[in-house]
């Protein structure tokens, strides 16, 4: 007896008898019945020591020397982890493109909406604002009647004459086109304008003109600063209609104005 262990008898192998004896064997065969247990105290004591240096080793020392599962389990690794989808969780790629394409169809037709709404919008407003707009308007605002469409010094006088400051602004009478705007004898200056009505009126002794051929005007538009050119004894405007055209028929002016809702 060794001090501190007993040994058993049944770990004593007994002598054999009438055999001859074979150390090697008797060896080899002692060795393979202690391996199970080296190999159990072994895994023991590596565990040991593992959860020693895991337990003081910093955590972000344990992140760093994390080894993906993949390198641990092999190159197969990956499939062991699949795992077969619900039916009901998924879709096919034909069913996602079919949604992808009904959704912008959806797009495409909320944006057409949107700009025919848009387009519907911008045209009231376009049409309220013609409705407002004036057709016919005073050619000098807040002038003074001095001379009326009548006989006057023995001749007739073919228009009206309006007073006011000088370069006071002047007015299209209607919506038109400008046919004449220059030099004109007696007037000194003078606008033609081609009306929608299809009568023309004529404007004169203006300071400065501010259209020209072609011009197309609105009832409204400035076309001149009033001014006193020509045979005229003071600034005003001589303001004339011709009923149909350049040679039709010359009307009374403040008859023509009140036909269309303008009072001088």
């Amino acid at each position: 007896m060794i001090a501190g262990t007993t040994i058993r008898s049944s770990e004593v192998e007994p002598p054999t008898t009438g055999t001859t004896s074979r150390p090697g064997r008797n060896a080899h065969a002692a060795v393979a019945r202690r391996r199970p247990a080296a190999l159990l105290a072994a895994l023991v004591v590596g565990g040991l020591a593992a959860a020693l240096i895991g337990a003081q080793a910093p955590s972000s020392a344990v992140a760093e020397e994390t080894i993906p599962v993949a390198m641990l389990l092999g190159s197969d690794a990956e499939g062991m982890f699949e795992v077969e989808m619900n039916p009901h969780d998924a879709i096919t790629e034909v069913e996602a493109r079919a949604r992808l394409d009904e959704v912008a169809a959806n797009r495409a037709e909320r944006a057409k909406r949107a700009q025919e709404e848009q387009a519907a919008a911008e045209a009231r407003a376009e049409a309220e604002a013609e409705a407002a707009r004036p057709k016919a308007v005073s050619p000098v605002a807040n002038a003074r009647l001095t001379s009326c469409f009548c006989q006057r010094w023995g001749t007739m006088h073919w228009g009206i004459d309006l007073a006011a400051p000088m370069m006071t602004p002047e007015y299209s009478a209607e919506d038109g086109v400008v046919l004449r705007a220059g030099a004109a004898s007696g007037y000194g200056q003078a606008v033609y304008i081609l009306g929608v009505s299809g009568d023309v009126t004529v404007y004169g002794h203006m300071e400065k003109l501010l259209v020209k051929a072609g011009d197309v005007v609105e009832a409204g538009d400035k076309i001149a600063l009033l001014g006193s050119r020509g045979q005229s004894t003071g600034p005003h405007l001589h303001f004339e209609v011709h009923r149909g055209g350049m040679d039709g028929k010359r009307v009374d002016p403040v008859q023509w104005l009140a036909a269309r809702g303008v009072e001088l």
